[in-house]
């Protein structure tokens, strides 16, 4: 599965974003896609997940009620919404899939930035 994403950029605090994640290949196996984040210095770090099948969606604290995430079945596409920003929300966002029978999230993009400042 490849996955390209798109959406980064820089925007002032309590402003928004809109990322995407195209994926591609073996996408008949998706089990689930998903966000994740990273600082320089510091681990990967979950940020939101879908399920393919059902829509059932996962967010870390850090997140919720700010992020959504959503997907577009048919142009096998995941999107992730981000309203209030603050600063601490400037990373490198990664895509990520999980595909079936493994479930473990393998297949990752190269990874959009987004810089929250004034």
């Amino acid at each position: 599965v490849q996955l390209v994403e798109s959406g980064g950029g820089l925007v002032q605090p309590g402003g928004s974003l809109r990322l995407s994640c195209a994926a591609s290949g073996r996408t008949l196996s998706i089990l689930r896609m998903g966000w994740f984040r990273q600082t320089p210095g510091k681990e990967r770090e979950f940020v939101a997940y879908i399920a393919w099948s059902g829509g059932n969606t996962y967010y870390a604290d850090s997140v919720k009620g700010r992020f959504t995430i959503s997907r577009d079945n048919a142009k096998i596409t995941v999107f992730l919404q981000m309203n209030s920003l603050k600063p601490e929300d400037t990373a490198i966002y990664f895509c990520a899939a999980a595909l079936i029978p493994s479930g473990a999230f393998s297949y990752w993009g190269r990874g959009t930035q987004v810089t929250v400042s004034s």
